[in-house]
């Protein structure tokens, strides 16, 4: 299972990489890995600003349906294009170019609320 070191991670097993004050968030290998094929992902939020641990879009896989969430708050600012022609992209590289979004953060101390490497790995055993 693949939990590189330097990103933040949710217990939704979403993972966020920190540059500045712009937060890039996408799912892990886990959930990638647990969800199956994904075949279609549905992110309207461009934008807006949203809340810590609001929905900001939808991943659908074979199996189901679920759910994204806002691992900090601020404004989403991009969404991955690829994201809409090749979906697949999720499960062959999660970490890289298959991210979700980019989020101006609202407020960096809530990254204090996220998961270490260590803590995540330890979570989904």
């Amino acid at each position: 299972m693949n939990v590189p070191a330097e990103l933040k991670y949710t217990k939704e097993h979403e993972w966020v990489k920190i540059d500045g004050n712009i937060a890039t968030v996408g799912i892990t290998d886990f959930a990638q890995g647990e969800l199956g094929d994904v075949v279609f992902i549905e992110i309207e939020t461009e934008g807006e600003e949203l809340a810590q641990e609001e929905t900001f879009g939808t991943i659908e896989a074979v199996k189901t349906v679920s759910d994204m969430f806002m691992p900090v708050s601020g404004t989403v600012l991009e969404i991955n294009p690829a994201l809409e022609d090749t979906p697949e992209i999720v499960n062959t590289d999660p970490y890289g170019k298959g991210w979700m979004i980019k989020i101006e953060m609202k407020d960096a101390s809530e990254l204090d609320s996220l998961l270490s490497a260590d803590d995540y790995a330890s979570q989904i055993g």
